[in-house]
């Protein structure tokens, strides 16, 4: 496998489309007086043998040696197989302790599992552990004002830019584009220069709508109204896909899959990526040596401001023993630290969710002097919109309608974007009544 192949796989493994089997450490003795715990822990992001993997290991081993007497089996499984998984082991009696659950799931999570609140298991420890947690962020995953599941492995889209092949197009790479309007403008420079010019990754192949809700968010739109009427075919849902799909039928943007997009991208011949910063640290593997790889913000779509959503995911308590709740709410606290953060920003492009350890000499100060590439999505956390969630109990199913039925055709084979959205809305709210 060459250097590409081996980035591209380790970038799905990192945005959560990818897991191998592992089993972690145990060890550690309880205080004299308490029983030992041994919590399990189902997840996507442990047990994989890349640096994302790796670093999560490392922060479970220390946990364990900062908690004696507390040990954590690991349970890797495939992003696409959580929830269904994690439903099986419920009505089998067996759910695990914690849970790393995508946020497009969690709605269904909290409907069908025996979720329990992390804000109301921490009682009065909650107020000083969310203090510093970006508060815009905190409101958008609060479901009824209560954080249910503890914000974890976060991300939101960044526009990453070849400024190699900027200067070679004639651009300014000092001065990256906005709005969709100049990428739009540039990707056209530098298909003439004979690269492919931009990608959008919102026919994301993980199944996740995160990046689709960013755009028609940006674009003035919504997926469902204040009264939790579907919105998909909305006018303003319509131009924002209708401005990405331009790109395709202008040739700005190559009709390739996600995957293919990124392994061109990785090898300096995509000259802009809209795309996760859980991405950041394998395409910065694959462009050391290779080509200038720069960052900029989510561009604007004409009105107002950027408002991307996030994706990711977040850690949920199952257990309904207490001991074993208290025991999980420290794992959940720990892996939600300034020290966790500062490894998930550094070893995996996750965004630190505490935003002053951007600056903290002690955390990641130094490591963002010499490394600028995750501060553009940092400044935007202010704008971070919730992720919305389709009412009924089929929401998952639809964002799958959404994005297999709408986004990819519209924007990879040419589809009418009215049409087309309109016919996926219609589903979209069948399945909301079920």
């Amino acid at each position: 496998m060459n250097r590409i192949a081996r980035s591209a796989a380790a970038l799905l493994a990192a945005v959560g489309l990818a897991a191998t089997a592992a089993c972690g450490a145990s060890n550690g003795t309880a205080p004299e007086g308490t029983e030992p715990i041994e919590l399990t822990f189902l997840g996507y992001s442990i047990g994989t043998p890349d640096l994302g993997g790796q670093a999560m290991q490392g922060l479970i081993d220390r946990f364990q040696e900062q908690n004696p007497g507390i040990t954590v089996r690991t349970q890797p499984v495939a992003v696409a197989d959580v929830l269904t998984k994690l439903k099986a082991d419920t009505a089998a009696g067996s759910p695990p302790d914690v849970a790393q659950i995508g946020w497009s799931k969690m709605a269904e999570a909290y409907a069908d599992l025996p979720v329990a609140p992390v804000q109301e298991i921490a009682g009065d420890q909650w107020a000083a552990h969310a203090e510093g947690m970006a508060p815009n962020l905190m409101a958008a995953v609060a479901d009824d004002g209560v954080v249910k599941a503890m914000p974890f492995t976060m991300s939101i889209p960044t526009l990453y830019y070849n400024a190699d092949l900027f200067r070679a197009a004639g651009l300014d790479p000092d001065t990256p584009p906005t709005s969709m309007a100049e990428v739009r403008e540039a990707a056209l420079a530098i298909a003439r220069s004979g690269r492919a010019g931009a990608y959008l990754a919102v026919a994301d192949v993980g199944k996740s709508d995160y990046l689709t809700q960013s755009i028609i968010n940006t674009a003035g739109g919504s997926m469902v109204g204040p009264g939790g009427e579907i919105t998909v075919d909305s006018p303003r849902a319509v131009d924002a896909l209708s401005q990405v799909q331009e790109l395709t039928t202008a040739g700005a943007q190559p009709a390739v899959s996600t995957a293919d997009a990124l392994s061109l991208f990785g090898s300096g011949r995509l000259g802009m990526l809209l795309a996760s910063t859980g991405a950041l640290v394998s395409l910065e593997t694959a462009s050391t040596g290779t080509f200038d790889l720069r960052t900029a913000g989510f561009p604007t779509f004409g009105r107002g401001a950027p408002k991307p959503t996030y994706s990711g995911a977040g850690l949920a308590v199952l257990t309904d023993d207490e001991d074993r709740r208290q025991a999980a709410w420290k794992f959940v606290r720990f892996m939600s630290s300034a020290e966790a953060y500062t490894v998930y920003a550094e070893k995996i492009g996750y965004l630190p969710l505490r935003p002053a350890l951007a600056e903290d000499p002690a955390y990641l100060g130094d490591h963002f002097a010499r490394n600028p590439r995750l501060l553009p999505a940092v400044k935007q956390l202010d704008t971070v919109e919730p992720y919305q969630v389709f009412p009924g109990g089929q929401a998952n199913r639809a964002v799958v309608t959404l994005q297999d039925e709408a986004v990819e055709p519209i924007v990879l084979r040419g589809a009418d974007p009215a049409t087309t959205l309109r016919a996926a809305a219609e589903k979209i709210r069948g399945l909301s009544t079920r």
